[in-house]
């Protein structure tokens, strides 16, 4: 079948619009990935450095992003952490996230504190037994300096007797001395470390009756007060 003039004449306009169209897409579609070809700058060794893709060795780099087409910056990348800065990063979170917790944490001790006790009396007594403890901690520390004092003037005395008689010191009785002497200096700081325990339990328990005081007369001077970490209250 002969096609007629009017399919052909349609056929004719149909093959010139697309000999139109088609180039003026292509060039909008070149134009676009033109537009969007970027220049990357960055710094290297005091030096400033370009190129139309990133090399793998400023991948870790601040850098800018500069459009090819209107040279203009459109965009900026900082560079990469160090493993040192990363994990400062990390600490700095972990120390805002703690700060947040004690905050929490010193609400609700407070608010225990005043539902929990009538009077200080009360709250007194829950110290009873964390005073106690250490006191009997700091007596018994104090007998064994005392006896291994004894005991080490006695050991320093025969071995002081035998070289002023010309006689020589036994093995064991120097080991002794020397045994003896490490006791003496391990339970002295023991007793030290308990007499210091108990000064902080005094401070601690003024400071937490302080802010009883304080709660109850409804006086809140701020939040800034240390968080009052409670001990167990003793079985009745």
């Amino acid at each position: 079948m002969t096609p007629s003039k009017t399919t052909l004449h349609r056929s004719a306009l149909a093959l010139l619009a697309a000999g139109l169209v088609l180039p003026a897409l292509t060039a909008a579609a070149q134009d676009k990935k033109e537009a969007s070809k970027k220049l990357y700058c960055w710094n290297e060794d005091g030096q400033r450095k370009g190129a139309d893709s990133l090399p793998p060795e400023a991948m870790a780099a601040a850098r800018e992003e500069i459009s090819v087409s209107s040279g203009m910056r459109t965009g900026e990348v900082q560079r990469a952490l160090t493993d040192e800065e990363r994990a400062e990063q990390a600490a700095a979170e972990a120390q805002r996230r703690s700060e947040a917790l004690a905050q929490e944490t010193r609400r609700r001790t407070e608010q225990a504190l005043l539902t929990s006790f009538q009077s200080e009396d009360e709250l007194r007594r829950v110290f009873a037994e964390r005073v106690t403890l250490v006191d009997n901690s700091i007596q018994t520390a104090r007998y064994n300096v005392t006896s291994l004092r004894e005991g080490l003037v006695t050991l320093l005395r025969t071995a002081g007797e035998r070289e002023l008689g010309g006689k020589p010191i036994p093995d064991k009785l120097a080991g002794d001395i020397r045994i003896r002497h490490a006791q003496l200096l391990y339970h002295t700081t023991l007793q030290a470390s308990f007499e210091r325990q108990r000064a902080e339990l005094d401070v601690e328990i003024e400071q937490i009756l302080q802010r009883y005081r304080e709660l109850k007369s409804g006086d809140l001077p701020g939040t800034h007060t240390a968080a009052i970490d409670l001990p167990p209250a003793p079985k009745q």
